[in-house]
């Protein structure tokens, strides 16, 4: 089956300032391929270090206040059994060791949180891929207030294609193969792939996504391939042509040349001879293409003679005297083509 769709990035990230703040350094240059970790922009550091040294000495604080609280509880403890200290002593201090205790762990938490944010001030690449153009300059505030776009990165390596099939023809497909939506995704059914620009389908991949519902109001259902691209030479957002393998469904077919296909408002047709040499017009139902020519599903039988040339000259109705060409063969799965006619001359 032939579907047309779009290409989209495998991972797609926009790079936003978490933290506030001057941005100080830019490590990239717009459009340069980049690696999992690589520092791209560093936003102003100083405050967010002088930040975290504050969050450190304050856990210290709160530590040495635990360690006394700790020390004070043991000594009236062991006053207590000698009969030398009031119970509600040890009650006090066993208050001011928990409360010091849950203090430290409320500095320790603002000591992460200020490690955090000074980790921020350094914006890395999250996976290999290629970086757009920087949207702000050295010298800009950014994250005031707001999550300030800094760059895109693309990963397309591999590459997905997205495209639809309708209900009608999903609905044909499954009662053929028996195979749902759900399973052709685990079986990673062959697709190739074809730019707009290219003969063929010369990118090979595999079906790896169908949607778990029908889109209502278009009434198809979404559907992605993957392909490798190491080259980057498929960008995202290209018109694509997509063949899918239908599974269980390897047949002999007609093919036909393209250009002996003609179309008006009642739709595709051939022009075939009959064994009176009378030219007949014969509506067809057409196929896939394969590489020159079309297959026919119906309308056309293997001893049909069409005609391919001088089309021009073949008016339904008029008896013709044809040059027969032998039959061939279209490609090696061996799908034969009906048998060609050429027209020497129309009768008068």
């Amino acid at each position: 089956m032939e579907f047309t769709g779009n290409t989209q990035a495998f991972n797609s990230v926009q790079l936003v300032a978490r933290v506030q703040g001057y941005l100080e350094k830019v490590f990239f240059h717009d459009g340069d391929k980049v690696k999992m970790g690589q520092p791209l922009l560093l936003i102003q550091q100083d405050t967010y270090q002088a930040r975290l040294k504050q969050a450190e000495a304050q856990v210290l604080q709160q530590q040495a206040g635990l360690n006394h609280a700790q020390t004070e509880l043991d000594r009236f403890g062991g006053l207590v059994q000698q009969h030398a200290a009031a119970q509600t002593d040890v009650d006090n201090w066993r208050f001011e060791r928990d409360n010091a205790r849950a203090a430290v762990v409320a500095a320790e938490a603002n000591r992460d949180l200020a490690k955090l944010d000074l980790d921020y001030t350094k914006v890395v690449a999250p996976f290999d891929g290629r970086i757009d153009r920087r949207l702000k300059d050295p010298g800009n505030l950014v994250g005031a207030g707001e999550f300030t776009p800094l760059a895109q990165i693309n990963q397309i390596d591999p590459i997905y294609v997205y495209f639809t099939i309708n209900e009608t023809e999903l609905l044909r497909v499954i009662k053929q193969t028996n195979v749902g939506p759900a399973e052709a995704e685990q079986m990673k059914i062959p697709t190739s792939l074809a730019l707009s620009d290219e003969k063929g389908y010369p990118h090979q991949g595999y079906l790896d996504f169908t949607a778990i519902s029908i889109t209502p109001t278009t009434g198809t259902l979404l559907l992605r391939a993957s392909y490798p691209n190491a080259d980057g030479t498929i960008l995202p957002g290209l018109f694509a042509r997509v063949r899918l393998l239908v599974v269980n469904s390897e047949k002999m077919a007609l093919v036909v040349p393209e250009a002996a296909i003609g179309y008006d408002q009642l739709g595709s047709y051939l022009l075939v001879v009959d064994d009176n040499n009378v030219v007949e017009r014969r509506p067809v139902k057409l196929g896939i293409q394969a590489d020159d020519g079309r297959v026919i599903e119906e309308g056309l039988g293997d001893q049909d003679w069409v005609i391919v040339t001088g089309l021009l000259r073949a008016i339904p109705g008029n008896t013709v005297k044809p040059i027969r060409k032998a039959l061939t063969k279209t490609d090696s799965n061996g799908d034969a083509s009906s048998a060609p006619t050429e027209l020497e001359k129309q009768s008068p």
